[in-house]
């Protein structure tokens, strides 16, 4: 049987957070946090198959959260994905452009729909 890939999700919505884990705990290994900082640390001592992220958060954006993570992940750092609301900023264009952002999934998106986005993401990174 093939392992669960892992994941982590940052998310200053908790709601969002426990949704997420509902639907897909048996699915995949998922670490959840509000926090971008408690999400770097937690990269820093763990290996995972997908970065997802929030873009408009009160502590960092999901931006510059990806950034941080490529400063201190050099090489080929995980997958990452924002997934947001709100998709038409500079910010996720300079994303896309400096290759912090592997993909990007407009919130709202149905269960079974964001499994098939995650699945390919983590098959095409």
């Amino acid at each position: 049987m093939q392992s669960k890939h892992t994941i982590i999700y940052i998310d200053d919505e908790s709601e969002n957070l426990r949704s997420f884990k509902s639907v897909f705990r048996r699915v995949y290994n998922i670490f959840t946090t509000e926090s971008p900082s408690e999400g770097i640390e937690y990269l820093k001592e763990n290996e995972v198959d997908l970065i997802i992220t929030d873009q408009r958060m009160p502590e960092m954006s999901g931006v510059e959260f990806l950034k941080r993570v490529n400063e201190f992940l050099p090489g080929k750092p995980p997958c990452r994905m924002i997934y947001s609301g709100y998709s038409k900023t500079k910010d996720i264009d300079d994303a896309k452009e400096n290759n912090w952002m592997s993909f990007f999934v407009s919130k709202p998106c149905d269960p079974e729909n964001l499994k098939a986005k995650i699945d390919n993401a983590i098959r095409d990174c």
